[in-house]
């Protein structure tokens, strides 16, 4: 089974530098298949790509073979195509995503690959040793469920293996499913919640998500790129705004649609009460996108098989 490590990387240079030569540790006994490393940059400012292209050279004489592709337009970026643009340039059937602050155990590979022995797995996450205020925090395995009109996901035990979604910072997914899927959903750039809607719509054409704990990863979260570059309360209002874009996007049942609409009311008037203006700027951001919205819904709806309770009784 080939496998294809996709990276994507903004102004990433000293974590390129730490962690490039970490994640070669880890995959370079790999001998089931043929390894690739992909860097997608994202125009980075930095000397993300003179890193990058230092260490493909050093993988010359080596079994493990290093790609880049690089966006020179910062105004065509963002999470969503950056990784897509580093998938479409992959081989491998198998694409493990890692962001450039989470470096993988030496081992990982074999616990997350043998779930791809059945052809309904779409996708795998791995156990997230996420490094918060100085503490580990065990995460990987997410749930959810539907309350006052919106979808609120949170984490789960780690003792199942099923998962409402795979995090794009640290998982396996068969690329054959992926491009049939079209990828991540790029209305949620610059970031958040593109890996919750890929995994949500993957379960409902019928495709499996699924949580492998003995597959370990490092995740130092207050290194990487959104935490250094955004301010938070520009952070809070995508959130906001992709919380909306993906009930009009993935939900289909009636009763939750209009369980949502009933609901809309309710959080608008508290928001205004409250004077939270970053959720009122998220709402109208996400309303200036309903035409792209409503396109992209009449695309990927025809090929839902799953319904909505369905997947969500699995966390009740």
């Amino acid at each position: 089974m080939n496998i294809s490590i996709v990276l994507p990387n903004y102004n990433g240079e000293k974590l390129l530098q730490e962690n490039l030569p970490r994640v070669l540790g880890a995959v370079k006994d790999y001998k089931k298949g043929k390894v690739e490393i992909v860097i997608s940059d994202d125009a980075s400012t930095d000397d993300s790509v003179h890193i990058t292209k230092k260490f493909i050279a050093s993988l010359k004489n080596s079994e493990v073979q290093g790609k880049l592709i690089a966006n020179t337009n910062r105004k065509d970026g963002g999470f969503s195509k950056n990784v897509n643009r580093g998938v479409r340039v992959a081989s491998g059937e198998i694409i493990i995503l890692l962001n450039t602050d989470v470096v993988p155990y030496k081992g990982f590979l074999d616990p997350l690959l043998k779930h791809f022995a059945n052809s309904k797995i779409f996708a795998v996450g791995c156990m997230d040793e996420s490094i918060e205020d100085g503490k580990i925090v065990l995460r990987g395995r997410g749930i959810g469920k539907w309350k006052k009109g919106f979808l609120l996901h949170s984490a789960g035990s780690m003792d199942k293996e099923n998962t409402l979604w795979v995090s794009g910072g640290s998982g396996a997914f068969r690329k054959s499913m992926w491009d049939h899927m079209g990828g991540l959903n790029e209305l949620y750039n610059p970031f958040y919640w593109e890996d919750i809607d890929l995994s949500y719509r993957a379960q409902k054409m019928g495709f499996v998500t699924l949580f492998e704990k003995e597959s370990r990863v490092v995740h130092e979260h207050s290194k990487g790129t959104i935490a250094t570059s955004y301010k938070p309360y520009h952070i809070q209002k995508i959130v906001y705004r992709n919380q909306f874009i993906f009930v009009w996007v993935n939900i289909t049942d009636p009763n939750l649609l209009l369980n949502h609409l009933l609901w809309l009311p309710y959080h608008l008037v508290n928001a205004v009460k409250s004077w939270d203006k970053v959720f009122l700027m998220g709402f109208l951001d996400a309303c200036m996108r309903i035409p792209a919205i409503i396109r992209y819904r009449q695309q990927i709806r025809k090929l839902f098989v799953v319904s909505d309770r369905q997947i969500l009784k699995q966390f009740e």
